[in-house]
Order: structure tokens, then sequence, then C-alpha cells
């Protein structure tokens, strides 16, 4: 259990219950009786009312438009893999040979998932009030200015005025499909110009999956013009 021992240290937290945190750590993929999801879903909860907890009172002046927007900005994938890569959380995993060689150990969406999975076992172990100790010092350290403009950015927005702009049409979205079960469903959008399929890109929620389309499609676009 050295290396776990070492996680505990980085972490700041001891676990009284060692199998909670191997559980938390336990990708499906690795061959084992438990694995993360189950852990990752009450995690994910937890995170969600900490995060907007923090927020609400750090920005006492943003409007709950704002409010939403930065959480969303913070509460996904790519802020929980940011958050888990300060803590390298990649290193101690239990995954398969399979996700081994395929890098899994860097993969954010892994990153994200363990992460959850592992402030879920200290909510469980400990109560609301530790998590919330461990991830403050982590967004303050992750995350040094937190506003609109260094949080937030509205891909969806920026791509509307730009092919306005260039080519006087407005982009469309469309939902090509989902996967996953119910309390982590995938979604795939593909984002639209003069009917034409500019960009692809999955996300946990349709408005992420979006972004994460217009964010390509924009990118594709100034590519074309440099």
């Amino acid at each position: 259990m050295q290396n776990l021992q070492e996680f505990q240290d980085r972490l700041g937290y001891e676990f009284e219950n060692k199998e909670l945190l191997k559980e938390a750590l336990t990708h499906k993929s690795y061959k084992s009786p438990v694995n993360n999801e189950r852990l990752e879903f009450l995690g994910d909860a937890v995170l969600d009312l900490i995060v907007g907890e923090y927020l609400f009172k750090k920005l006492p002046k943003a409007n709950e438009g704002e409010l939403s927007k930065l959480r969303a900005s913070i509460v996904n994938e790519e802020g929980f893999a940011k958050l888990a890569q300060k803590l390298d959380i990649g290193k101690y995993i239990y995954i398969s040979q399979a996700e081994e060689n395929n890098h899994g150990r860097t993969k954010p969406s892994l990153l994200s998932n363990a992460f959850e999975a592992v402030m879920g076992a200290i909510y469980l172990e400990k109560g609301l009030e530790k998590v919330r100790e461990i991830i403050l010092a982590l967004l303050e350290e992750v995350y040094p200015k937190i506003d609109l403009n260094a949080l937030f950015k509205d891909y969806k927005t920026t791509l509307q005025e730009l092919t306005q702009a260039r080519y006087g049409v407005t982009p469309t979205y469309k939902l090509i499909g989902s996967s996953g079960p119910d309390h982590k469903k995938e979604f795939e959008v593909a984002v639209l110009l003069n009917e034409e399929t500019v960009a692809t890109a999955k996300g946990r929620s349709k408005k992420a999956a979006q972004q994460e389309a217009a964010k390509i499609a924009l990118q594709k676009l100034k590519a074309e013009n440099e």
C-alpha cells in the first residue's frame, strides 16, 4: 500500500478505510469485484454543492446566470481533470493493461472520474466539511483568479459572431446520439454551417457537447483563414 500512502500524503487526508480508497481509485476496466462508478456518482453531487457554495461566497456581486456559468466551467470533466492532475492521481489509479497501453493514466475522463470518486469516499468517511477543506485548497491553487473572463469561454457565442461576420450565417447544432447509463450519459453533437457539418464533439451534457463542437469549429475556421 506504499503508493496509496504516497497519494494520501499528496491529498492531505489519511483514510481510515484503505479499501474505500482503493475502490475510489479502481477503474471499471480493472479486474476487481468493485470499481469507482458509485463513488464517482456521489462525489459529483458533493462537488457540485461545494463549488456552488464557494462561488456564491467568493463572488457576492455575481448574478445567478454568471454563477451557473462559472460552476459549469469547473464542475466538468476538464475542470476535475485539472484538479486530479494537481494530485497526480493518474499515477495511483488501478486500470487494466489495455487501458494502460491506451494511455489511460492521462485520460481526462479517467482522471476526472477517479477524482470525483475519491471525494465521494472522503465524504462517506468524514463528511462534507473535510471534502470542502480539500477542494477549496485545490481550487485556490489551480484557479488563482476566479471570474467569468478567466474561467468561462463561451465558444458558441464566439463562433456565431465569427460566422455571421464572415459568412452571414448562424451555426446550428444537431444531436447525433447519446450513450452510457442515465447517471453518466454522454452526448454527441454536430455543429453545422449551411447544413454542412463543420465539427462534432462529445460531452457530459448537450450544452457541454455543443460548446466543445463550437470550440473545434472555431479552431478549424481560424486555421482556414490563416
